[in-house]
């Protein structure tokens, strides 16, 4: 029986390749207070992200104390600080949390109920835990970054590109999309993530191996006013350019090994902008509540079938053996949807 303390954690002190066994480990961590705006959650399903891969990966640095990982998570509300006003006791929530906070691979985790979202009263643990992260970044990269209209009126004719459309934000973009009344081309390598990519919104599959301007044209498509870059911005950033229609906007989440020519976009009077989703919870911006106002309304977007989750494994009981399985399968860059962790082993 665990200590009322205490709570059970994945952590790391080292950055270590995933195949060693104290690349990820179990401890016991004592179990936070909220305060002020922050919101105690106990965690119930955990997917994970390249992100996480990213962060673990081996680097020359040593923990002092534990450092706990992970962003993307459904759970309960288990108390509140005085200064809440959105969530209480028992509500059902899920969230991405902060990268400069302690992580959702946690039995309790403290997190600021502005960047929560009531969770989707459809979906199980696991179906939930899979959507905040890529539904943030998906939702700011096509609203806010590329300043696409929600009113599908207004994007008539319009087209969108979104390179790499079977990963986890792809799942969600092309889904936002096609709500959004936009063409959405996708780009994927294998016909496995094709099929994925049309079944979540995609209306033509292009490869990301060859030009992108022949392969629209050859469609019989306008070059597209959007382009959304999920994969490789330095090795793409030629195509993207080519593609482009005249006054179009680029967005990208990928970071660029060397600086790219933004020059090349100069002609066509072009946009171009990062999307990264813990930039608002990082700097605590005015407009943080954004991500709880916009994780509700995919909720709702949910409930209404309009939405679906990018699930498509689960692994038991929530542990670090099971942990360092997932990461190994995320890292193989293969994966078409979410993989999530759930249920910690009480």
């Amino acid at each position: 029986m665990t200590n009322i303390a205490s709570m059970k954690a994945v952590a790391l002190k080292e950055y270590l390749p995933i195949d060693r066994e104290d690349s990820l480990i179990d401890v016991e961590l004592d179990r936070p207070s909220p305060q002020g705006r922050d919101i105690l959650i106990r965690v119930q399903a955990v997917s994970i992200n390249p992100v996480d891969v990213k962060v673990r990966s081996p680097k020359d640095r040593k923990e002092e104390q534990y450092r706990v990982i992970g962003w993307d998570a459904s759970g309960i509300v288990e108390a509140v600080g005085e200064g809440v006003t959105l969530f209480q006791p028992g509500d059902e929530v899920y969230y991405a949390g902060s990268i400069t906070r302690p992580g959702s691979n946690v039995q309790f985790q403290l997190v600021d109920e502005r960047i929560v979202g009531h969770k989707p009263k459809n979906l199980d643990w696991a179906e939930a835990a899979a959507l905040p992260l890529t539904t943030i970044t998906a939702w700011e990269a096509i609203y806010d970054r590329l300043g696409v209209s929600k009113n599908p009126e207004d994007n008539a004719g319009k087209s969108i590109l979104i390179i790499g459309a079977a990963g986890g934000v792809g799942s969600i973009a092309t889904q936002l999309a096609n709500l959004a009344g936009l063409t959405v081309i996708g780009t994927a390598s294998r016909k496995d993530s094709a099929d994925w990519a049309l079944k979540h919104g995609a209306h033509h599959i292009i490869t990301h191996y060859d030009d992108f301007a022949s392969q629209i044209e050859k469609l019989g498509l306008e070059a597209p006013e959007y382009i959304f870059c999920l994969n490789s911005t330095d090795k793409h950033w030629d195509n993207i350019v080519k593609a482009l229609a005249p006054q179009g906007n680029v967005c990208s989440i990928v970071e660029t090994k060397g600086p790219v020519d933004l020059t090349k976009l100069q002609d066509k009077s072009g946009t171009f902008a990062w999307e990264f989703m813990f930039t608002r919870p990082m700097f605590e911006t005015k407009d943080m509540a954004a991500q709880h106002e916009l994780l509700n309304t995919v909720a709702k977007l949910v409930e209404d079938g309009k939405v679906v989750t990018t699930l498509t494994e689960r692994l038991s009981p929530f542990n670090a053996a099971n942990m360092r399985e997932a990461h190994r399968r995320v890292e193989s860059g293969s994966m078409i949807g979410k993989l999530v962790v759930e249920g910690f082993d009480n």
